[in-house]
């Protein structure tokens, strides 16, 4: 059977797959961008109350591998707790956490790398602080971060397959359970690399052309 064959066949099958794998982007990217930007903001704004035990939850999650943190909250956590959450669930929360505090470490860079002339022109002209975080900080430093923010949303669909181990029925596993009836390896995850390929390289590309076009010479605009 040819790749588009395959396809065709399991149509559904894929289709279902695709769609858990788009719900928890969804859910991972949403809570990256919103609390994850609140969060940057606020450990630079209070950087011992907010800003140390932020870097610290960080640099956790860099030292533990994403497989690792995922299987605790799954079975030990769990145990621990006396609860017992659906998959699906527990790779939404361990992905969104690890995406949170990644964006919140990229705002929080880039508010600490803006130039102080931008600032120091505020002060002059007599805007308060909180004029200056709102219409001159947030405004500059986001054509900034969207290419690091871009670039860590593909890497976070990417850490979506892990949730197969833990029997989240996304588009990995459903590829898996179709290649356990057919074995056709090399087509079917030639098309799930195709599909990759194809939501990726743009996400990427776009990353590229705008850090690219505004991270050039930021202390000269």
């Amino acid at each position: 059977m040819t790749v588009f064959e395959i396809i065709n066949k399991y149509k559904e099958a894929f289709s279902g797959g695709l769609l858990v794998t788009l719900y928890l982007c969804l859910i991972i990217w949403s809570s990256g961008l919103i609390f994850g930007s609140i969060l940057g903001v606020l450990s630079q704004r209070f950087k011992i109350i907010i800003g140390v035990p932020t870097r610290i939850i960080s640099f956790f999650f860099t030292g533990v591998p994403v497989l690792v943190f995922l299987f605790w909250l799954h079975y030990p956590f769990q145990e621990m707790i006396g609860i017992n959450f659906d998959p699906f669930i527990t790779t939404a929360v361990a992905i969104s956490l690890i995406n949170i505090f990644a964006v919140a470490g990229i705002v929080r860079n880039a508010i600490n790398d803006l130039p102080s002339q931008y600032i120091e022109a505020a002060v002059v002209c007599g805007i308060n602080e909180q004029k200056q975080l709102w219409h001159i900080k947030i405004p500059i430093v986001f054509r900034f971060v969207l290419p690091s923010f871009l670039i860590t949303q593909v890497n976070m669909l990417q850490l979506t397959l892990f949730g197969s181990l833990i029997s989240v029925n996304e588009i990995f596993r459903v590829s898996q359970q179709i290649n356990s009836q057919i074995y056709q390896p090399i087509q079917i995850y030639t098309a799930l690399g195709i599909f990759f390929l194809i939501v990726c390289l743009p996400i990427n590309g776009v990353a590229l052309y705008l850090k690219s076009k505004y991270t050039r010479n930021i202390s000269e605009r």
